[in-house]
């Protein structure tokens, strides 16, 4: 996932940890005595722009409706699940790797068909199976009106 100098998308994807703003802050949430005096959650924040990702990449992301986007196109990820702040820090990562792939995957487009002659004539029967039973139900008319 992360290596010493960056964070790895797939296998021609990386981001320079250089790009990515960490800021430890104080947890919320119920906690011990300790609570109140250690930074142990962790802000992530990772500007699209001025980002070393193709453009390609970066309009996906762009595009993306996730409230963890800002409108001034950064991504901030905010990490209280540990404990301890390196694994809040590799929690936040993996947000941001998750986030990002999900931008880049192919969407698998939809083949359209067409329906089967039998399930054609299968629909139109019904149909005119039902169409039949509703002109039952109505009242009779004389020819005397």
């Amino acid at each position: 996932m992360a290596t010493q100098s960056s964070l790895t998308i797939n296998e021609r994807l990386l981001i320079p940890l250089s790009e990515i703003e960490f800021s430890a802050i104080r947890a919320s949430g119920p906690g011990g005595q300790h609570v109140n005096k250690t930074n142990s959650a962790v802000e992530l924040r990772f500007a699209i722009a001025p980002s070393s990702l193709p453009e390609q990449v970066k309009s996906k992301l762009f595009a993306i409706t996730d409230r963890r986007l800002n409108a001034s196109g950064v991504i901030v990820i905010k990490s209280q699940r540990f404990k301890s702040q390196k694994l809040n820090k590799d929690d936040a990562c993996q947000r941001l790797v998750e986030i990002i792939q999900k931008a880049t995957e192919k969407r698998k487009y939809r083949v359209k068909t067409k329906p089967t002659r039998s399930s054609v004539k299968k629909r139109l029967d019904s149909k005119a199976k039902r169409s039949n039973i509703k002109n039952t139900r109505r009242k009779v008319r004389r020819g005397d009106d």
